[in-house]
């Protein structure tokens, strides 16, 4: 690097890299080190990143508000085994987005625009953000929630979480605030010891995943909801524009593909039990018959599991969810820079220092101070935001992932890393399951009488 610098000072370089370009050959650098070494491991744990990144990430506020609204409504019979068919959803979905953007080096949203035109570049750009903005509205719910059963003051907990994704968005490098944001995303475990205080009978569990227990007795709306809320926990179109944009500022490449690949497989494993635990955690409510209906967020859920967990499985609960939104608002406010910048043609890199990065960074803050807003209003129903839209992310996610399937087949764009014959029967069974998931909710709520005829 030195070298470089020193031809460029001299003049003898006609073409000067940009910054965030030796910033990722740096990085390059270090892997090609580690793959000519034979180290796998640590080849691995270089190119990681992006898949647990997003799957954590997507084990959001809402995410895990929902999963603990479920426990604690309809225990752990049918909606385990359910909550693992809808990570493997997510596995499809974005390996098909890891290898468009190893294939293309380009965003989800620059690469809409490039192939179906500027005004479907927009439409996905205003469609993000749509739902970016309402998503993190219901992180900030989820940061807030946690940090009141500490006695943090509301406007205390939001600004915090302002200051830190801020903080963490600006450190002018990819590769440091991919590390901090997983570091911070660890944290998502908590859930896991939280289940444990619960005491979970194993042989329900193992019963529940084996025959796949029955659909609740009197299930209606409510638990049509539910099913969409837990699939909106999973696959939404947020990931597949971060997850994509991720992989071209990591600067992986077609020999990073194992690697990418494993990287998301470990990411839906990771955030497949600490979903699963979440629910484990929330059933003694279920159990003991407490109506979680009226909660506001993850205090009240926290305050009534202590009891049944006992304070210190409280504690890790309420840990949980403020760690879920912050997490969160980190990764989301970025799929929103990247998107923005590509579409508009600006800087769309985490590897551009705060002083050159104009829209990317403005484009963060500003969602992330409006989402803080919202958040404060007094009175604001909660809960039902939080699962309304995770039902919503559901509805949208049959066009997004339309524009997966169609881009994944371009064999122009895609060479040789184009689909085959199995992701499109895997891709299509995703696309049809939540498009009819999505058109019964809407018929059982015209049509309430139909579950009672």
């Amino acid at each position: 690097m030195n070298v470089v610098k020193n031809a460029i000072e001299r003049g003898a370089l006609d073409w000067i890299p940009a910054p965030e370009d030796l910033a990722r050959a740096r990085d390059r650098f270090r892997v090609l080190m580690a793959r000519r070494a034979r180290r796998p491991l640590w080849l691995l744990l270089l190119l990681a990143g992006p898949g647990i990144l997003v799957m954590l990430g997507e084990n959001d506020g809402p995410s895990m508000l929902s999963y603990a609204t479920t426990g604690a409504t309809y225990g752990i019979g049918f909606f385990v085994p359910f909550i693992l068919l809808t990570f493997l959803m997510a596995f499809v979905v974005q390996e098909a987005t890891v290898r468009i953007g190893i294939a293309t080096h380009r965003g989800h949203a620059e690469l809409i625009e490039q192939r179906f035109g500027k005004l479907w570049g927009t439409f996905a750009l205003v469609d993000l953000l749509v739902s970016n903005l309402l998503t993190l509205v219901t992180e900030f719910i989820a940061i807030r929630g946690g940090a009141a059963y500490f006695g943090i003051p509301g406007w205390a907990a939001a600004v915090g979480g302002i200051v830190l994704v801020v903080a963490v968005l600006t450190s002018g490098r990819y590769f440091t605030w991919e590390r901090s944001v997983m570091l911070l995303a660890a944290a998502n475990l908590l859930f896991v010891p939280a289940a444990l205080f619960a005491h979970p009978d194993g042989s329900a569990l193992v019963r529940a995943l084996a025959t796949w227990g029955p659909i609740p007795s009197g299930a209606g709306v409510a638990f049509l909801t539910l099913v969409l809320a837990n699939v909106g926990a999973t696959v939404t179109p947020w990931m597949i524009f971060f997850q994509q944009s991720a992989v071209v500022d990591k600067g992986l490449t077609k020999a990073d593909l194992p690697q990418g690949r494993l990287d998301t497989a470990l990411g839906a494993a990771i955030a497949a039990v600490v979903a699963v635990a979440a629910v484990v955690a929330t059933a003694p409510l279920f159990a003991h018959h407490v109506n979680a209906s009226s909660f506001s967020g993850g205090t009240d859920f926290a305050s009534a599991l202590r009891p049944y967990l006992g304070s210190t499985g409280a504690t890790l609960f309420a840990l949980g969810m403020l760690e879920a939104g912050l997490v969160a608002a980190m990764t989301i406010s970025t799929s929103s820079s990247y998107a923005t910048g590509e579409v508009l043609g600006t800087a769309h890199t985490l590897n551009r220092p705060l002083s050159k990065g104009g829209t990317f960074y403005v484009s963060s803050l500003l969602s992330v101070v409006l989402a803080a807003a919202v958040v404060l209003i007094p009175q604001a129903p909660l809960i039902p935001i939080t699962l309304t839209v995770n039902v919503l992310a559901t509805l949208l996610m049959a066009p997004a992932l339309l524009f997966v399937l169609l881009l994944a087949n371009d064999k122009e764009i895609m060479g040789d890393l184009a689909n085959r014959r199995g992701a499109n029967l895997a891709g299509g069974a995703v696309i049809i399951g939540i498009s009819v998931l999505g058109a019964l909710y809407g018929i059982v709520t015209a049509f309430p009488q139909l579950l009672h005829g």
